[in-house]
């Protein structure tokens, strides 16, 4: 298949990108930079997308203000979902109108928004963002499904908090704090590693489109808490300061991932993470 993937440079993109190649798709990038490995077009959000050519759409493609995912609004939120909403429906009804089979959409956990913490967050549960980054994300899902039908099948990911190796994966300056002896503080998430959201992601562009049927997935995997992770980097490298103390893991609302589970999808765990880490470090 002939992939249209929008966002390939980004921090989440570059897996998206590993991925699909691996599973023998061909990648075109839309962006502002040449990725090595796949064609390039040159696109930014809100502009007309090139889209000839290609069978289906992965948009990763997100602006926000540098360093900031929720909260990437900065101090121009008309400038933010212009580009982020109004940007990402417009590529997707060009995705349809260009004829593409399908487009997944990279969305986030941020649209449960405000249930209570430690509620197990289910696929079923009503979205109730909190945040303009979520309300926008849950806006381009609703909009992404409208558009579905007429042999154009569409899902999207609700995705934790990514990781994995690269040149600035989300821990190199907690790693460098850490490694320099300063104090770091508790705190506990959910994690999952980006060669499983590719996985996942390449799944939903293969499954048929009755199992996607403009649905969301969420797609997560370990809870992890900081001083664990810390104690792994101490055991690797030999270094680093005091661990912080352990953060309160009930308070940690966990997705639950059985739509994609019951398609094939199994993450790579602690196990993936002791691997990533050896990788990064």
């Amino acid at each position: 298949m002939r992939v249209a993937l929008s966002g390939a440079s980004g921090l989440v993109g570059r897996f998206l990108l590993g991925g699909l190649r691996a599973g023998g798709h061909e990648v075109v990038a839309l962006g502002r930079r040449e990725v090595p490995g796949a064609e390039w077009r040159s696109w930014r959000l809100g502009e007309a997308a090139p889209l000839a050519g290609c069978d289906a759409l992965v948009h990763a493609a997100f602006s926000h203000a540098p360093g900031r995912y929720r909260g990437g609004e900065g101090d121009d939120p008309a400038g933010f979902l212009r580009l982020n909403r109004d940007g990402s429906l417009r590529l997707f009804e060009e995705a349809r109108a260009a004829g593409l089979s399908r487009a997944v959409f990279l969305s986030s956990r941020a649209v449960y928004g405000d249930y209570p913490t430690g509620m197990e967050l289910a696929e079923d549960l009503a979205p109730r963002p909190d945040t303009l980054y979520g309300e926008m994300k849950w806006a381009v899902e609703q909009g992404l499904a409208a558009l579905a039908g007429s042999g154009f099948a569409t899902a999207s990911l609700r995705a934790t908090g990514v990781y994995g190796p690269g040149p600035d994966h989300k821990w190199r300056e907690l790693f460098e704090a850490f490694a320099a002896g300063e104090e770091i503080a508790p705190r506990v998430a959910t994690e999952l590693h980006g060669d499983d959201l590719a996985a996942a992601a390449a799944l939903l562009l293969e499954a048929p489109e009755a199992v996607l049927a403009a649905r969301s997935f969420n797609a997560s995997d370990i809870t992890l808490d900081r001083r664990d992770l810390l104690e792994r980097v101490a055991r690797i490298t030999g270094q680093g300061g005091a661990l912080p103390d352990r953060a309160d893991a009930a308070h940690v609302s966990a997705m639950r991932c059985d739509r994609l589970a019951a398609i094939g999808w199994r993450p790579r765990g602690i196990e993936g993470l002791d691997a990533a880490l050896r990788a990064m470090l």
